[in-house]
């Protein structure tokens, strides 16, 4: 009895943890909860197919799907289609002259069906010849285009130097001209560092703020409040998870521009894990923060995609932000996705080091630091 009455004291005392039927001793230290909780978001991860698939998977498939549509190849043919009528034969003539042809493709349609044409997509531009004017001399030609279209702009241009050439207009100045298609200038080497600062927002907002509310709604969290275990612990480990994931999610991707797009990675790997890293852990913080007090899944997939949308648009994932108008520059580089866009194609692309980037690197700490420290302040465990 003694002997019983000891070990069921030492059960129940906090400085002895019972692991599969047998009495152990506690591991001591500040980062022991630390430590298990971090293994046990990661073990979470692994068992998710999902989480594999939009982490890892989609974001070689998006660069890969992106890179082929924008490869190096021939210029477009401009399609064109000329109105019917008298002086068809004379346009389609000038169009079909041996220089022009490699550039234009002509049609003659009648006008109702031409125009029907060119609203559908069809054609990128309408040519309506003029016929002869009172002296004889020929009346020239009607171009219709959109201008919202850059295609047809470019059809517009390209018809309409073509016509003039075989007319037999000169050229004064003798002009030539380069194809760009070395690796830095092109735009897979532009898209795919965009690529990796977008993927690793989504990770980090949607791996942490949607893996916290599904704790929360299935009563999980309070089961850690009644562990002696740390708040900051607790959200540290899950933001912190982020970065070996990010290291996966660097050398996947870049690794993959590598390998089928002969992309250059000028700069440093040091300086580009250390911006990955902060850019990670800044998206952790806010994904911390839009999870702290959601209470269901629908809520925090609102909050989520309310806060990701507007940096899909404006930090420069596929496009330059440059295309806005100036009087918001200011805003968009503010936004942490910009900073860790700009960040990455500066090391990557340019080989700027960190000494440089101080202001893009500030961006990115303010916004995670903030974010972490109300996430611990206002975060509810039910």
């Amino acid at each position: 009895m003694e002997h019983q009455s000891e070990v069921s004291a030492r059960e129940a005392s906090p400085s002895f943890q019972k692991v599969d039927n047998s009495i152990i001793a506690p591991e001591t230290g500040r980062w022991k909860s630390y430590r298990f909780l971090l293994i046990a978001r990661l073990k979470e991860m692994y068992r998710e197919p999902e989480v594999i698939f939009w982490v890892f998977i989609f974001p070689i498939l998006l660069a890969l799907g992106l890179g082929i549509a924008f490869r190096n190849k021939p210029a477009d043919v401009s399609r064109v289609v000329v109105v019917a009528g008298p002086e068809a034969s004379q346009a389609m003539d000038l169009l079909h002259q041996p220089g022009v042809m490699a550039t234009v493709h002509a049609d003659v349609l009648p006008a109702a069906e031409a125009l029907n044409q060119f609203r559908l997509g069809k054609y990128d531009l309408v040519v309506t010849p003029r016929g002869h004017s009172a002296d004889g001399t020929t009346g020239g030609f009607e171009y219709l285009y959109d201008p919202a279209r850059p295609e047809s702009v470019l059809a517009r241009s390209i018809t309409d130097d073509a016509l003039q050439v075989a007319a037999g207009r000169k050229d004064r100045i003798p002009t030539s001209a380069r194809i760009s298609s070395e690796p830095g200038a092109r735009y897979i080497d532009f898209l795919i560092p965009g690529l990796l600062g977008m993927n690793l927002m989504n990770s980090g907002m949607w791996g942490i703020g949607f893996a916290l509310v599904d704790l929360r709604q299935r009563k999980l969290l309070k089961r850690f409040v009644a562990s002696p275990m740390r708040r900051s612990d607790f959200l540290l480990a899950l933001a912190s998870s982020r970065l070996i994931l990010m290291l996966i999610e660097l050398g996947l991707l870049l690794g993959f521009g590598a390998l089928v797009f002969h992309m250059r990675v000028v700069g440093s790997w040091t300086s580009i894990i250390v911006i990955s890293g902060l850019g990670a852990l800044s998206f952790g913080g806010i994904g911390l923060l839009t999870a702290s007090r959601a209470q269901k899944i629908e809520t925090v997939s609102g909050l989520i995609n309310l806060v990701m949308m507007p940096m899909w648009i404006l930090s420069g994932v596929f496009f330059s932000y440059e295309r806005f108008p100036a009087l918001l520059h200011p805003l968009i580089k503010a936004l942490p996705l910009t900073a860790l866009n700009d960040a990455l194609r500066a090391a990557i692309l340019e080989g700027a080091p960190l000494t440089h980037q101080t202001g893009r690197l500030l961006v990115m700490s303010l916004w995670g630091v903030v974010s972490y420290l109300l996430a611990v302040r206002w975060f509810r465990w039910t």
